[in-house]
């Protein structure tokens, strides 16, 4: 398995026709993907693109002060939109987010407690408190927290402070599964067949669940995101699943009561985005596909999906607008759908806010939804008719976590971001972030780093440039995803659209384990090593004062390279003419060039016409270096060196993951007992 990415290092030694020189390099090929922030300074602060088409009237009066009730990218996100719509805004922050971007994005900011959410950002006592000091006229919740807290918006309503989201009624009825069904039957949108009560217990469970017929999928009436949601394939598994799930609920949201319904088997998740205002008016903003996910949380989306039709659109789009009109729902919200292999589609739930997704949509239709909500919830008419909503191109979001792609498809990882760029330089590029150099990513809140959005004419187009975005995107000081990422957005079965909710587990069957590369690939990557090693010896030669004795002498023509890829070693033979190098690979002569920036963190390179781009994650005195390019770094198990004895070769592996610090030997010397090879970190 010798491509098999998220375990290989390259282990290089130069020397002149075989002969081992004493400088090693070793280069873990890295399958991450990177980000480039931009600096945020008070001059500044840039979150994201400009979102469309957007037209922003300054003589449409709205509010002139604006609490948001949120933390992260998307209160970011909310203030972005109050700026440019000359609306003053109030952050919010726990006592450790006192140095987050958007609180230096705001004009004032008020703290509203410690750490723990529940003391902070779920503290409602605290925000009222803030709403008063700073005589904010409305409240924008973001998501998650308190934006679908029917007794929050209560509390606003009671001060004369406008909750920017639907009224309590509409939030009360979707917020519960059970009611929301009923009503969602009432208005004639499909519904997954099920029980439409509260399950009592888990024998009852089990009749029900024999009822509808396995499988079924047992979830919280008052659930989210994942949360006490099981499905079962028997009477054990239903017994089981009740137990956890009622249990999962209470804690997570103090509501232990459970549904029951059948469950679609390889189904698609695809969810409508509607707006309504105070009028009686609504609109479907198209659909978007969310079908990529990993523990029901969403990871990959796009809009438009490339399985509807226009006629299953149309319906879908119908239905969600009548569901909304059943709740006189007024603000921007979103209608979540199964869709099975036949194009059949049921309604699962109603989301009373704003989406994480929500820019893909706004990629394709050119509306600004904060902007929407804000006028909607000021008692201004939707601008726009139902057939004045386009589909223009095509917009593809990524989820960036701080989290470990190999450990059940993202568990969270926490630390301090020493380095961060976001890709933005990239045509077609929006992210929406809430972070910089320095932030720290901590156990009390969501990882999530960003939404990296990209847009194009078409897919294909919108796809390449979050390869490319991907590839750009510079994460150091956390582990992240963006090595799974990019994996899937290149899947043969992705790009020809055969998805479902278990594509991850369909794909990655025994969990996710990085990038195989190809012949071609592998030789690019020998030939792209060999180069970056020989250009960072040249400049070495060119430093002043610089009293090293350099590994390549100044004469030398050509330099030959023994280049240890997993368990082959390759012979590399490279030469260069001012920024190109002549590289020979197994037979196969690869042209590599670039500018050869060696200070920069990415290295855009062309090997015979296709463009790379590496980075180099750190290097050495002696001229040992990390760089990323398809793969990962050092981890449990690797081959870090092979040591001969007795003729036999011995192989030393990693006893515990780290990237390798520095190496205390040179090929060719003898060691004893007891000697420190390799120091990881």
């Amino acid at each position: 398995m010798a491509g098999l990415w998220d375990r290989t290092a390259l282990l290089v030694a130069a020397g002149q026709r075989g002969r081992w020189l004493p400088q090693q390099l070793l280069l873990s090929a890295a399958l991450r993907t990177l980000k480039h922030v931009p600096h945020y300074s008070r001059k500044h602060l840039m979150v994201s693109r400009n979102l469309g088409s957007v037209g922003y009237d300054p003589n449409e009066k709205t509010f002139d002060k604006i609490l948001v009730a949120n933390r992260g990218e998307i209160a970011c996100r909310v203030i972005k939109t109050c700026k440019k719509m000359g609306i003053k805004t109030v952050a919010i922050h726990s006592d450790v987010d006192a140095s987050s971007v958007h609180v230096k994005m705001a004009d004032e900011a008020v703290c509203v407690g410690p750490a723990p959410t529940t003391k902070s950002y779920l503290n409602m006592d605290a925000i009222m408190e803030a709403i008063k000091k700073t005589r904010a006229q409305a409240v924008h919740p973001g998501y998650g927290f308190l934006s679908e807290n029917k007794e929050f918006a209560r509390c606003l309503a009671a001060e004369d402070v406008i909750f920017i989201g639907p009224d309590t009624h509409a939030i009360q009825a979707m917020g519960d599964k059970i009611e929301s069904k009923l009503l969602a039957k009432k208005a004639k949108v499909n519904t997954i067949p099920g029980f439409d009560g509260v399950v009592k217990d888990a024998e009852e469970a089990v009749r029900i669940a024999r009822e509808i017929g396995y499988p079924v999928m047992i979830k919280a009436s008052a659930g989210g995101g994942g949360k006490g949601m099981r499905i079962a394939w028997d009477d054990e598994e239903t017994r089981d699943g009740f137990r956890l799930s009622s249990q999962e609920a209470a804690s997570s949201f103090g509501d232990d009561r459970l549904l029951i319904e059948k469950f679609i088997d390889n189904p698609r998740h695809i969810e409508i985005q509607v707006l309504g205002d105070k009028h009686g008016n609504a609109l479907w903003l198209n659909e978007r596909e969310c079908s990529i996910q990993r523990r029901n949380q969403k990871v990959v989306e796009e809009a438009p999906s490339m399985f509807l039709d226009a006629e299953t659109r149309r319906a879908m789009g119908e239905q969600a607008v009548a569901l909304a009109k059943a709740v006189k729902y007024s603000s921007a919200g979103t209608v979540e759908f199964l869709v099975d292999s036949k194009k059949n589609f049921y309604f699962l739930e109603m989301n009373t806010r704003l989406q994480v997704e929500h820019p893909v949509t706004e990629c394709i239709t050119g509306l600004d939804l904060v902007q929407e909500m804000i006028r909607v919830a000021k008692g201004y008419p939707l601008r726009h008719k139902q057939a004045d909503i386009p589909i223009n191109g095509w917009a593809v979001e990524c989820r960036v976590y701080a989290e470990d792609p190999y450990k059940s498809f993202g568990l969270p990882s926490i630390g301090r971001l020493s380095q961060y760029q976001e890709p933005l330089h990239l045509p077609g590029v929006r992210i929406d972030s809430g972070i910089q150099p320095g932030s720290d990513i901590s156990i009390y809140y969501d990882p999530m780093i960003s939404k990296l959005i990209t847009y194009g004419s078409n897919r294909t187009e919108a796809l390449k440039r979050m390869e490319d975005a991907l590839d750009n995107y510079v994460i150091r000081g956390v582990t992240h995803n963006i090595a799974l990422l990019r994996e899937v957005i290149i899947n043969s079965r992705f790009v020809k659209g055969d998805i479902s909710t278990k594509f991850l587990s369909d794909v990655y069957p025994d969990g996710f384990k990085g990038h195989m590369l190809t012949k071609s690939e592998k030789n690019q990557l020998l030939a792209i090593a060999s180069s970056l090693f020989v250009a960072f010896q040249l400049r070495a030669q060119h430093f002043q004062e610089h009293s090293r004795v350099p590994v390549i002498k100044p004469d030398i023509a050509k330099w030959e390279l023994s280049i240890k890829l997993h368990d082959k070693v390759h012979t590399v033979v490279a030469s260069n003419s001012g920024s190109t190098f002549s590289v020979e690979v197994d037979g196969s002569k690869l042209n590599v060039t670039s500018t050869w920036n060696l200070a920069s963190p990415l290295l855009s390179v062309s090997v015979d016409g296709t463009q790379r781009t590496v980075q180099c994650l750190s290097r050495e005195a002696g001229g040992n270096m990390n760089i990323q390019f398809l793969g990962t770094v050092v981890t449990e198990g690797q081959e870090i060196c092979v040591i001969e004895a007795m003729k036999m070769q011995n192989s030393m592996t990693a006893g515990k993951t780290g990237t390798v610090k520095s190496v205390h030997c040179r090929a060719g010397d003898t060691v004893g007992e007891g000697d420190l090879l390799v120091e990881l970190e």
